[in-house]
């Protein structure tokens, strides 16, 4: 009996938070819903039973977003001077475009109506580690070398660029 209430505040306050980073004109309020509403999508994670992506919600997007704040005041100044204009003169193909794809997911959800889960959810933290630490090692570390080479090039990039400048 609970599930269900739990579910549709989540999703309300998921939705609503998105709806006023959109709306809002102060950008620090406008970063601080965005975090509300990934705290709101890791609720629902959380209530699916998948606990990895729960947690890497919060850890990634939701501390990210603090992140964000803390950037945007920093650089750009007071955060009573952060008024920007959200909506500009393409408003109305946004409109028509969200309305399309909002048509397009109904349908699509209305294919899953009758459909419920075959048990209660258990954890998956496990079974993604044994993925991650067992057969996909070598790709998992490959990826992450990966990234680090294209670290260090945007850094070395970035320090050419600055030093051609400084000259």
């Amino acid at each position: 009996m609970l599930t269900p209430i739990a579910f549709y505040a989540l999703s309300g306050l998921t939705l609503l938070s998105a709806l006023a980073v959109v709306l809002h004109r102060n950008t620090v309020h406008s970063s601080l819903f965005l975090g509300l509403s990934l705290a709101g999508v890791a609720g629902l994670y959380a209530m699916l039973g998948a606990d990895f992506l729960f947690a890497a919600q919060v850890m990634v997007y939701v501390s990210g977003v603090a992140v964000l704040v803390m950037f945007v005041v920093m650089l750009l100044g007071r955060a009573s001077d952060l008024h920007l204009r959200q909506v500009n003169e393409y408003w109305l193909a946004a409109l028509i475009v969200c309305a399309i794809a909002s048509v397009g997911l109904f349908k699509v959800a209305a294919g899953f109506s009758g459909m419920y889960a075959p048990g209660p959810a258990a954890p998956t933290t496990r079974a993604i580690g044994g993925l991650l630490l067992g057969e996909d090692l070598v790709p998992f570390e490959l990826i992450s070398l990966v990234l680090i080479a294209a670290l260090l090039g945007a850094v070395f990039f970035a320090r050419g660029e600055e030093a051609e400048g400084g000259r």
